[in-house]
């Protein structure tokens, strides 16, 4: 069973910088990509960014340039988070995906306040 655990979230001024993990129980490059999402109140979940096996990243455009998604060499997938806004206020969650399933972390929550 894949458990994905994820950490780094909290409080932070607008403006500020967050970094969160996400800690899989077993290596990262067994899963066709690694990716964090993101839910805000009443709005749906959506994909912030991603990185597949190849190591080509993405992001969603209203974080582009301010988000950095990479990965270390055995487990742990990190999103770097700067320039933080307001309207990145979410539970953040973590997603792994493999030929058997799509995998979620239980979230962690992100508040930026103006």
């Amino acid at each position: 069973q894949v458990q994905l655990v994820e950490s780094g979230g909290g409080l932070v001024q607008a403006g500020g910088y967050l970094r969160l993990s996400c800690a899989a129980s077993r290596s990262i490059f067994s899963f066709n990509a690694m990716g964090w999402y993101r839910q805000a109140p009443g709005k749906q979940r959506e994909l912030v960014a991603a990185i597949p096996s190849s190591g080509r990243t993405n992001y969603a455009d209203s974080v582009k340039g301010r988000f950095t998604i990479s990965r270390d060499n055995k487990s742990t997938v990190y999103l770097q988070m700067n320039n933080l806004k307001p309207e990145d206020t979410a539970n953040y969650y973590c997603n792994a995906r493999d030929y058997w399933g799509n995998y979620w972390g239980q979230g962690t929550l992100v508040t930026v306040s103006s």
